[in-house]
């Protein structure tokens, strides 16, 4: 069975209606859904619907994510938040979040949250782009179960962790940059995995500093302890592995040390042999453009610059540079009016999901 293309209206309604069928208010799996899908409108396979079930459905099934979200502000000043999400909904717990930072930031320049016992949050890139629509610079990270050796090690310590920033542009598409510290993340292994794929060599290490290339056996090894992902540039210096290794661990620090959060191999979902919830950290901060010389200016200037390099000197046998959301923007154009590719293994779990929760769809690969 190939992929076969799913309508947004049929997505946006099935998902939201299984969110609610395990447990999730409507209003809050509103969000969830239209984080998830987001992945999908930017061509971001690892994050979309592909983890609809593992990640979220399974979770709230198994007892370690809430699916009625309690968001606590345990301390708040007037540019500053701490927020405790009790295991609830990450994408929740990260709208609410970045929606305080941004309307903190409205009235006094900047804002930033802290979050502490949140879940995965889905796609970063979602919350920085709420605060360019804004017209407001958005930055956000989150720690994550150890995936990372730090550089010169073969232990997994540090999640995947992305440094996610976006910027109000005067195009039609900000500048945003949501990517992990390591080479690739879990999510991308798990697509190789469904799609019967190799991961590429050089991307994840193994206790004796091999190279690791089968895709399942390395999403077991993650878990075990026998492999470990490589940061941004590489295992040792020659190729700058200490930057990504450097980054993860700045996201680390600021996913828990400000919050009093969970940190390195607490992060498992672990203990004592059975599955707990994974406490993670996220922090999100935004930044008034309209405080310093002004929304309009920013936006000109940073599309000039981006501008700029698109039409600079290509390499032989290029002939387009992009910039960072560019891609995503292209993807989103291209699906906006068919909708999602669905392939085999997720077309089998939403039939699942569908026939347990007895609702009432059919899909387009069963007609």
């Amino acid at each position: 069975m190939a992929k076969v293309v799913c309508s947004w209206d049929t997505l946006v309604s099935f998902v939201t209606d299984a969110f609610v069928g395990v447990g999730v208010p409507r209003e809050d799996a509103e969000i969830c859904t239209d984080v998830l899908l987001e992945s999908d409108r930017r061509g971001i396979e690892s994050h979309g619907v592909n983890r609809f079930k593992p990640i979220y459905i399974d979770r709230i099934k198994a007892g370690i994510q809430n699916p009625v979200t309690n968001f606590e502000i345990v301390r708040e000043t007037a540019t500053t938040a701490v927020v405790d999400g009790h295991d609830g909904m990450g994408q929740v717990i990260a709208y609410k979040s970045m929606e305080m930072a941004v309307n903190k930031a409205r009235e006094y320049g900047m804002g930033m949250v802290a979050v502490r016992n949140s879940c995965h949050y889905g796609i970063a890139g979602y919350y920085a782009t709420m605060a360019t629509k804004a017209g407001m610079i958005g930055i956000t990270g989150t720690n994550a179960r150890p995936s990372i050796a730090p550089t010169f090690g073969v232990e997994n310590m540090l999640g995947t962790n992305p440094l996610t920033i976006g910027l109000p542009t005067d195009e039609e598409f900000p500048f945003v940059i949501d990517c992990a510290t390591s080479i690739t993340q879990r999510g991308k292994i798990e697509y190789f995995a469904r799609m019967g794929m190799d991961t590429p060599a050089g991307m994840v290490i193994g206790r004796n500093g091999e190279a690791l290339t089968n895709s399942e056996e390395i999403l077991k090894q993650l878990n075990t302890g026998e492999a470990a992902l490589a940061p941004l540039g590489g295992i040792g210096e020659e190729l700058a592995g200490y930057k990504g290794y450097g980054y993860a661990t700045v996201v680390e620090i600021l996913s828990a040390a400000l919050q009093q959060g969970n940190y390195l191999k607490m992060l498992t979902g672990k203990k004592d042999g059975k599955l707990v919830p994974y406490h993670l950290g996220h922090f999100f901060i935004a930044i008034d453009t309209n405080a310093f010389m002004g929304e309009e200016e920013f936006r000109k200037i940073s599309g000039d610059i981006l501008r700029e390099l698109r039409a600079s000197e290509k390499a032989p046998g290029h002939d387009r540079i992009f910039t960072a959301g560019e891609k995503e923007w292209i993807v989103w154009n291209e699906r906006k009016d068919a909708g999602v590719p669905i392939n085999e293994a997720v077309q089998k779990e939403f039939s699942a999901v569908r026939d347990e929760l007895k609702l009432d769809y059919i899909f387009p690969w069963e007609k």
